[in-house]
């Protein structure tokens, strides 16, 4: 992948803005012992840093088709991750150094992404744009400074290319296969028994949740003197009273 848009960077600098001169294109740390080798114009492309676009991820799965439209496969979407590379111009002048960086940033401000008639292998087979950011504002966690301090190198006039690439190599899941046309069926191995009729109130409204009546002490009593009561008022029956209160004592 790396590799990949090394060679589209080199291949887009000598067609486009260098015009086939004999400038050399290298990718090599542009350190003090390096620039002291230096002795033709050069242009350096230094990869310094590589990171994840976290603003281009993105979450679930793609789904892959057959022929027929049946989806039979599903792998995750690819993800972005962030190549940025130290462009500067080596010749014995600053003028020419600066011409050099001057159609560099010509060249590169023409596109938003690598040009796809120019991408191979990974970057060909993804059929995804490849965005590019030239000259931007560094982060804040980072300094051009500070990479020219680790390189041990002065301080140059430099141009800062990002290339977000896509890496498309992740897990295939299989799918399952698709539902027949006469869609899905339920069956039941049994009838559930027939439910009981709420009770009704007084209108013939269903009852829900009344429990029934469990008689206590108490209303065993009041329906024994009611029954007495009633007794008394009628004849022949002082026998049914008296066995009553006989079974009211022993309780």
């Amino acid at each position: 992948m790396i590799h990949e848009v090394d060679e589209v960077l080199r291949t887009l600098f000598r067609t486009d803005a260098l015009a086939g001169s004999p400038v050399s294109v290298v990718f090599d740390a542009p350190t003090r012992e390096w620039a002291a080798t230096v002795n033709a114009p050069t242009v350096n492309l230094y990869l310094y840093d590589i990171r994840e676009d976290m603003r281009r991820r993105e979450r679930g799965l793609y789904n892959e088709y057959d022929e027929e439209g049946s989806v039979v496969s599903r792998r995750r979407p690819p993800r972005y991750f962030k190549l940025s590379y130290l462009i500067t111009a080596w010749t014995k002048r600053p003028e020419d150094e600066h011409r050099l960086l001057s159609s560099l940033l010509t060249c590169l401000l023409r596109y938003e992404a690598l040009p796809p008639e120019r991408l191979t292998g990974q970057l060909a087979d993804a059929v995804v744009p490849v965005p590019l950011t030239i000259a931007l504002p560094p982060p804040e966690d980072r300094s051009f400074a500070d990479v020219w301090s680790a390189l041990g190198g002065e301080l140059k006039p430099s141009l800062d290319l990002v290339v977000s690439v896509p890496l498309t190599e992740s897990p295939v899941y299989t799918a399952g296969p698709p539902v027949g046309d006469d869609g899905l069926r339920l069956g039941f191995s049994g009838l559930a028994p027939a439910a009981e009729p709420a009770p009704t109130g007084g209108r013939g409204r269903p009852v829900y949740g009344r429990l029934p009546d469990v008689p206590t002490p108490a209303s065993r009593r009041r329906a024994r003197a009611t029954a007495r009561r009633t007794a008394a008022a009628r004849p022949g029956i002082a026998s049914r009273i008296a066995e009553e209160q006989r079974e009211e004592t022993t309780e």
